[in-house]
């Protein structure tokens, strides 16, 4: 007892170490509805601290790469998931947020297409929850999530990002439901339709979707030049409105 009580002194005083910790929201249908809602991968812990619970991707930055490579690597390693669209989020880095030596947290959060996270590695260390119904995680993971929740929901009220859960052609009943999944409440069609349409971000490929019952709803595909050059932002000043910023 005594030995363990002054390692983990001794790991107290040691400078703080740099972590990667990444949030990875897909789309994936409700057992119960079958309408897409927010999910993500966590990982398994196998050794203390926090042996046993979920935890998000993540790992210690090597010397020789960046914090985004770090963060890409780490998903690929874990999840075997390489997203398209990778983004800061925040550093986390309260003082007690790890037992033993202080650990700072880069998070990132990434979105990934239908058919992209259907090529995810399971394993029964590694498996998709919902972001709505998580349990309690490792750490302070839970506040990630849910900061990265707030990222997430704030964009898709301004932007196009709602794009990167989609795959390359969707219908216009699906761009709503990708929206509906995000803010978690229901939209008007017709709206939505007429704001979707004059934005002059999409337009119509002249294929349908088959396998319905009913007449087959147009395929559409997006045009905006920001699809393929989302990078890494860093947006460490963000704060959530009503709650500050997370613990650091």
């Amino acid at each position: 007892m005594f030995s363990e009580a002054a390692n983990v002194t001794e790991r107290r005083q040691q400078p703080p170490a740099l972590a990667i910790s990444t949030v990875i929201f897909a789309l994936r249908p409700s057992a119960s509805s079958g309408r897409p809602v927010l999910w993500l991968p966590l990982v398994r812990r196998i050794r203390e601290p926090f042996q046993g619970h979920w935890a998000l991707p993540g790992g210690p930055l090597t010397q020789a790469e960046s914090l985004q490579d770090a963060a890409a690597r780490n998903l690929q390693e874990t999840t075997a998931v390489v997203p398209k669209y990778l983004e800061q989020l925040y550093a986390f880095g309260g003082l007690h947020r790890s037992p033993g030596q202080r650990v700072v947290s880069i998070a990132y959060w990434a979105l990934v297409e239908p058919t992209e996270a259907a090529l995810a590695a399971e394993s029964a260390n590694v498996k998709w929850f919902r972001a709505d119904k998580l349990e309690q995680l490792a750490f302070d993971h839970n506040e990630i999530v849910n900061y990265a929740l707030w990222r997430l929901r704030n964009k898709m009220t301004y932007g196009t990002i709602a794009y990167h859960l989609l795959g390359e052609k969707f219908t216009l009943a699906q761009v709503r439901e990708v929206y509906e999944a995000v803010l978690d409440r229901t939209l008007d069609p017709a709206n939505f339709r007429r704001q979707l349409t004059a934005d002059r971000q999409i337009e119509a490929t002249g294929e349908y979707l088959q396998g319905g019952k009913h007449r087959p709803p147009r395929l559409y595909r997006y045009t905006g030049v920001a699809r393929d050059n989302f990078g890494n932002f860093d947006d460490d000043e963000a704060v959530v409105p009503g709650t500050g910023p997370p613990s650091s």
